[in-house]
């Protein structure tokens, strides 16, 4: 078979290299759609299940939360294991799939079986998905520098602006806020008077949330207007959570501000973030989908952060802490060099060995060609372009050129072989 293809080639050399040329080609455009990336992605297919129960040690969660996710979890379709963890307040599920699972077809099953497990969980827990990205799906991270603003705005700028501008990036799964305060009310209630007023917490609870409300009533037209009568009840200050009137005693109604205090500060924190010694930061972590260009998202997000940046306050600016494009662009030069300087020595050397033009000239042809027909089978695979993958391609320089020597010596070989032959023929019949 082999002999019969080599000719074949050898009489249609034409068609050969149109089709050498078409396979040139076709890599060159697969280089320019090939991902790009810094570092190999070598994480599972997975799918994270988070629950939330603040509030309760991780003994509770693991019976109540965990341990009936993932015993129900368990039956998933094509999965290869559940894992759980527990910790307090809060619950993960990893979900891991066969390699082969389309990651948006297991989080659609997943999804379906958190819709008749969660009647089986404890009041007011809600299972919800983690994002589409990977392990190493964080690209980016970036803080506000914001010298005239305190933690607390900062973190409300992050969440409800640069967050949700940012999320609208192509290939952006996740922002993933961090640092900071996050507002909100707090109600610290006096036990001595609860016991005075002969109170309890819950009724305090259920009472602010009972006056935290906004009804609707109807529409009716008067002189061909029409007029729309509701209820406004969303409670928008500190002292309005103060007038609620939790009882009534001897007509007098008891309100929040008889039986405790209300102020404005931030949830309770774990850690903080700090940057360079300098003080706390606010910022955020770009987390990419799976399967996007790494390169191509860093961009489009660092494109959007100048558009969101006008809107910011004065003084207010975006600082970049973590940027994996410039790693990406390193690796990626330093990889591209050392791949030109070997195809460089390689060429050299295969000319002074050889010494014969036409067997040097078919070997080095070998060498592009072979590189950009990796390229289409890296799409055909999708591996992208990261340190591993060009490395290997490095390294296999050195096993093309062996192959193209052995050949192009053993072609020779044989035609001296017959040339001498026919020498010593037309010899001896002169």
């Amino acid at each position: 078979m082999v002999h019969r293809i080599i000719e074949w080639s050898i009489r249609n050399r034409f068609i050969v290299l149109i089709l050498a040329s078409v396979l040139f080609v076709w890599g060159f455009f697969a280089v320019k759609q090939n991902p790009i990336d810094a570092i190999p992605d070598l994480s599972e297919n997975q799918v994270i299940v988070f629950t939330e129960w603040m509030g309760r040690g991780p003994q509770l969660i693991e019976d109540q939360v965990t341990y009936p996710l993932v015993t129900n979890l368990q039956g998933l379709p094509r999965i290869k294991y559940v894992r759980g963890s527990s910790m307090f307040g809060m619950s993960f599920i990893y979900i891991i799939f066969k390699d082969d699972v389309d990651i948006y077809w297991a989080r659609a099953r997943v999804l379906e079986r958190l819709s008749t497990i969660s009647r089986t969980l404890p009041a007011g827990i809600t299972p919800q998905l983690g994002p589409d990205g990977t392990g190493v799906g964080h690209i980016l991270w970036y803080t506000l520098d914001a010298p005239q603003m305190d933690l607390g705005e900062q973190r409300a700028l992050q969440d409800w602006y640069v967050k949700f501008a940012l999320q609208n990036v192509d290939g952006v799964s996740e922002i993933a806020s961090f640092g900071g305060f996050q507002k909100q009310y707090q109600v610290t209630l006096d036990p001595n008077k609860l016991l005075y007023y002969n109170l309890s917490v819950p009724e305090v609870i259920g009472a602010i949330r009972a006056n935290n409300n906004e009804s609707g009533g109807r529409k009716f037209e008067l002189s061909d207007i029409g007029y729309i009568i509701k209820t406004s009840g969303y409670l928008q200050s500190r002292e309005e959570i103060g007038d609620i009137a939790v009882k009534t005693r001897n007509s007098i109604p008891v309100k929040v501000s008889d039986i405790g205090t209300v102020q404005m500060t931030g949830e309770t924190r774990l850690g903080i973030f700090d940057q360079d010694g300098e003080g706390e930061r606010v910022g955020g972590i770009v987390v990419m989908r799976y399967g996007e260009n790494a390169a191509d998202v860093i961009e489009k997000v660092k494109a959007k952060m100048q558009e969101v940046a006008k809107g910011l306050p004065e003084k207010v600016k975006f600082d970049i802490v973590y940027d994996r494009g410039e790693l990406i662009r390193e690796s990626i030069s330093s990889i591209k060099h050392t791949l030109i300087e070997e195809m460089i020595v390689v060429s050299l050397v295969v000319i002074i060995f050889l010494f014969h033009w036409r067997s040097a000239l078919s070997i080095i042809i070998q060498i592009p060609v072979t590189l950009a027909a990796s390229f289409i089978l890296l799409n055909a695979f999708g591996i992208s372009s990261n340190i591993m993958s060009l490395t290997g391609i490095a390294l296999a320089i050195g096993v093309i050129v062996d192959n193209g020597i052995i050949m192009s010596e053993n072609a020779y070989k044989h035609l001296s072989e017959r040339y001498a032959a026919w020498e010593a023929a037309q010899k001896s019949t002169s």
